[in-house]
């Protein structure tokens, strides 16, 4: 298959390409690494009249900490994310995550922000930017200007985020971690680097008596976007880690936090099955973390 006709546009400044989305409101598109548009363009499932390619914009790549934690560029490869001490340091759970994306062919031209504006509900980074609290900075046409949006909120829906018409995601801030925090991550696909079944990411902080001050655990590919398990973090919150703790919390994951979907790789019962287990497994090794700093 080939792409529907469209008008194409490579812009040098982030300026110029809002002020082109603008213009052609919602008949454009944005190309950032192009993995996830270029083969829905070519099966026709999408067919945008104006493609926009931001691969000239430098303004939206790097990654740098600031005052308020870690910026990653919405046009940051995320080979180059996999592969930065910085990232290894300040936001491991991020760094473990990253070679489960896909593989390394994809992983060198898909960046962190098209994962995350494309909000495929089976993509690992949607998830963990939910697990950091991690806060999404969008920017659109004058005089709309920047916003920040919590990854909590950004995400609408099946393939839905709260991007406006012509507004563009430009930064990621991924918050520091407090003292005595912990985070893992996991996954279960038929084979390394086919979308998962389902996946869990987690990151905790414990008191000085060892017991679980607050938890994040975000789930993947089991619902229409990344899902937080709020009722299993209430269940351990509070709680001394302990195995039947750790059991709990992850039973009430698979019980009543999701309802996930069945498809021809998984039925419901089995990714519940499949959420009970990397639940546990994330936590046990997030506490340990958390514990030996």
């Amino acid at each position: 298959m080939k792409p529907a006709p469209f008008a194409y546009h490579r812009p040098e400044t982030l300026d110029e390409a809002l002020a082109v989305l603008a213009a052609h409101g919602g008949e454009a598109k944005p190309l950032a690494g192009g993995q996830s548009l270029i083969p829905a363009m070519n099966f026709r499932l999408a067919r945008p009249a104006v493609l926009v390619d931001l691969n000239r914009i430098t303004e939206l790549s790097g990654i740098r900490q600031g005052g308020d934690g870690l910026h990653i560029g919405a046009m940051t490869r995320q080979r180059a994310v996999e592969r930065d001490p910085i990232v290894a340091r300040d936001a491991p759970l991020l760094a473990e995550a990253m070679p489960f994306i896909a593989h390394p062919q994809i992983r060198n031209r898909g960046t962190v922000g098209g994962s995350l504006a494309h909000a495929d509900p089976a993509a690992e980074l949607p998830a963990v930017m939910l697990a950091l609290d991690a806060k999404l900075q969008v920017r659109g046409p004058a005089p709309r200007g920047v916003r920040s949006i919590p990854a909590g909120e950004f995400y609408t829906g099946l393939f839905e985020t709260a991007l406006a018409p012509g507004e563009l995601l430009v930064d990621v801030t991924v918050p520091r971690a407090a003292p005595r925090s912990g985070s893992a991550f996991a996954e279960v696909a038929r084979r390394h680097g086919d979308y998962a079944l389902a996946g869990v990411a987690v990151r905790v902080t414990v008191d000085d008596a060892g017991r679980c001050r607050e938890a994040r655990i975000a789930l993947l590919s089991v619902g229409d976007g990344p899902v937080l398990a709020r009722k299993a973090a209430k269940a351990i919150t509070g709680e001394s880690p302990t195995p039947e703790a750790i059991r709990e919390a992850a039973d009430v994951a698979a019980a009543k936090d999701i309802d996930p979907p069945g498809d021809i790789h998984a039925s419901p019962a089995y990714r519940r099955q499949l959420v009970a287990v990397l639940v546990r497994r994330t936590l046990e090794r997030a506490f340990e973390r958390a514990r030996n700093g």
